[in-house]
């Protein structure tokens, strides 16, 4: 027996055992998922240098093995590629992502904080699927409840951030359709935190790709998306990230895996290089194997055939002419992107057009958006960035213009 299905055996007998015997596994007060997790953390070279060939042999549009995937850059949110993207899925855990992401919000804006307590309910304790077995009046802090939910898809701890956010988890499931068509998830519901099955609990892949996109914007959620191992309890309870990405995966950032009967294998996959943000997003693998090939698949040839290009304002912009104010001209600066998203060698293809008025009536103000650079790529335009003042010019009046006036005089002596 080699080491891949050697461990593969024993990830399967100590959760069956979990599962079976919920009783001995809590004779300590806790899972004890020691065993489980050195299985997962102790993937070997030759499981990744499988998946490293299986996607090398897969070819986007022709034998990606998923009912569908979207491939998304984070910066701009255009479709690099797409196959079933807007065919209804169950989503599993990947559901998790929306939780996050309006558990973030209220970090954020200061209803809820990292360091708040939070009391577990009966309805969250043994909530069923993936958990950390808290108990019913247990006491976890919101930092290690993100921990349980976004490392390992904790539905115990998930629901207990639902229930601290909105009250209950039905009010917090309302929050997640109306922030869905905020995002303009038009093919979204759902209906549950944690992304259990359950009737009507569908998605697709270009709106888990546009949530993802969303969560990202918030940069605290990095601080657990990235975690391979992470412990809770004092290192009583360990966790191991459930995407092995996250580890084997260069500039992987994240992001959400989900496995679920009626949903298969599911991945949201995000990282990044050299500037550039990708979101593969792969749903109803028939195996883990399958959509971890997947998604690495669409991140290598996103990588491969995407870059993100440095844009450098053009030199020598002249300043604009200013009328009726107490200066006759005004310096401009622009404010560039940090860069733009462009296929592999089109660089020398980049044009920059500055499009300015032949003047611009007083007052001016410092910032005053004056005109734009067009961004073209072979003569298309791509993106555009704002020409500012430098400065601001004060409309002239009479008695400003007596105050020049006389400033001249006395300059000529």
């Amino acid at each position: 027996m080699n080491g891949h299905h050697f461990l593969k055996r024993l990830f399967c007998a100590v959760l069956a055992g979990a599962l079976l015997f919920p009783g001995q596994a809590l004779a300590a007060g806790y899972l004890p998922m020691e065993e489980a997790e050195a299985a997962m953390a102790a993937i070997t070279n030759e499981i990744i240098e499988e998946e490293v060939s299986m996607a090398a042999a897969i070819t986007p549009g022709v034998d990606l093995p998923v009912k569908s995937a979207v491939l998304m850059d984070q910066g701009t949110g255009a479709v690099l590629y797409a196959e079933n993207e807007d065919v209804k899925l169950p989503p599993a855990s990947i559901t998790k992502i929306m939780s996050l992401l309006l558990i973030m919000e209220a970090i954020d804006s200061g209803k809820i904080a990292l360091t708040d307590k939070v009391t577990c309910s009966d309805t969250a304790s043994g909530y069923g699927g993936s958990q950390i077995w808290l108990k019913p009046g247990e006491e976890m802090t919101v930092d290690d409840l993100l921990k349980a939910a976004a490392i390992s898809s904790a539905n115990d701890a998930t629901v207990c951030l639902a229930e601290y956010v909105a009250g209950s988890e039905a009010a917090f499931v309302q929050l997640m359709n109306d922030k869905a068509r905020e995002l303009g998830m038009t093919n979204t519901t759902f209906q549950g935190a944690t992304g259990l099955d359950s009737d009507g609990h569908l998605t697709t892949a270009k709106d888990i790709a546009i949530m993802s996109r969303a969560l990202l914007e918030h940069p605290l959620i990095l601080n657990y998306s990235t975690v391979w191992m992470e412990t809770l309890r004092g290192g009583e309870t360990q966790l191991v990230n459930t995407n092995r990405l996250v580890r084997f995966y260069q500039g992987a950032t994240g992001l959400k895996t989900g496995t679920t009967s009626g949903a298969g294998s599911c991945l949201s996959a995000t990282a990044t290089r050299d500037g550039l943000g990708l979101i593969a997003v792969v749903m109803g693998a028939d195996t883990s194997d399958h959509r971890f090939a997947a998604a690495r698949s669409l991140l290598d040839w996103g990588f491969a055939n995407f870059m993100k290009a440095a844009l450098v304002p053009p030199e020598n912009i002249l300043p604009v002419p200013v009328t009726g104010g107490v200066e006759t001209q005004v310096e401009v600066t622009c404010l560039p992107p940090e860069g733009i998203l462009i296929e592999k060698g089109k660089k020398e293809a980049i044009t920059q057009d500055v499009i300015l008025p032949e003047s611009v009536a007083a007052p001016v103000e410092e910032g005053q958006e004056l005109g734009t650079i067009a961004v073209c790529v072979d003569g298309e335009r791509v993106a555009e960035y704002p020409i500012l003042a430098a400065s601001g010019v004060e409309r002239m009046s009479f008695g400003k213009a007596l105050g020049i006036l006389g400033r001249t005089l006395i300059a000529m002596g």
